[in-house]
């Protein structure tokens, strides 16, 4: 907890937690009513108080995310499903087990980028993924291969997530809204990378997208790993011929294979005029 630099006036509300704490137990102080507001999850979780968590959930992790020293971030997507090559045998498809090279790709993306990252401090483009398994994983366990930090913004679903082993702990935030999520995948970017996934990366893809189309998002190099992937996916060039999206749109995204082009990609890149 960050300290006042001032004698404070106010009793601290840590204080008064653990004052409470040693307060006798009674039918009073043991009644729901008597709890702090701020600290009775109960009050917290009610249906009325969610503007309230929204709030928190933007600014828990900023806070920490600014008293940390994080600079700028470089957002990696992909699929929770991918598993590394060597164990490409457990994956539920063929198709997937081919997409493993992906997780290889993503891994040494993440390497290469935090490389730079400690070179400038190690604050500045540091690696932030989902936290989950899969390509998350990969980008995460690559920062790691550099010795660099990285970040990871879970959120509570029922299957398929919880935080990878190389998320930096100081940096695994977990979150309620995927709202208030996309908001921190994106605040701080430099750049964006989208792996071969499902309905969650394509998700963040145009969300992320639309952001930089409507000018709503400052442009930043924009990668889509595997042109094949994506070309059986999404016919590109049908929304542009339809006129659902501008011929230029088509230049906000660029198609990489592997981890070193990616990179050099992002070095090279002109923000457009």
């Amino acid at each position: 907890m960050t300290k006042d630099t001032h004698e404070r006036v106010f009793p601290d509300a840590q204080d008064d937690i653990e004052t409470l704490r040693t307060v006798p137990g009674t039918a009073q102080t043991q009644a729901p009513a008597y709890r702090l507001a701020f600290n009775d999850e109960d009050f917290i979780a009610r249906d009325e108080l969610r503007p309230v968590r929204l709030q928190l959930e933007l600014m828990k992790p900023e806070i920490l995310m600014s008293e940390y020293g994080i600079k700028s971030t470089i957002v990696l997507f992909g699929g929770a499903r991918i598993p590394e090559p060597d164990q490409k045998h457990t994956a539920r498809t063929e198709t997937l087990a081919e997409l493993s090279k992906y997780y290889a790709e993503a891994r040494e993306f993440a390497r290469l980028v935090t490389l730079k990252c400690r070179m400038n401090g190690g604050l500045k483009n540091v690696i932030v993924t989902g936290g989950g398994p899969g390509v998350m994983e990969a980008g995460n366990r690559g920062a790691a291969d550099a010795g660099g930090v990285s970040i990871g913004l879970n959120v509570v679903l029922p299957h398929e997530q919880r935080p990878n082993d190389y998320v930096t702990p100081e940096l695994c935030f977990n979150f309620h809204y995927f709202g208030i999520r996309k908001m921190h995948f994106l605040m701080r970017a430099n750049a964006v990378a989208m792996f071969p996934g499902g309905f969650g990366t394509m998700d963040e893809m145009f969300e992320a997208l639309t952001l930089i189309q409507t000018r709503r998002m400052k442009p930043v190099p924009f990668l889509l790993f595997g042109r094949d992937f994506w070309e059986r996916i999404i016919n590109w060039q049908a929304l542009a011929e339809a006129g659902t999206i501008a011929h230029e749109d088509l230049e906000l995204f660029h198609f990489v294979e592997t981890a070193q082009e990616a990179v050099d990609y992002i070095d090279t890149w002109v923000p457009p005029a």
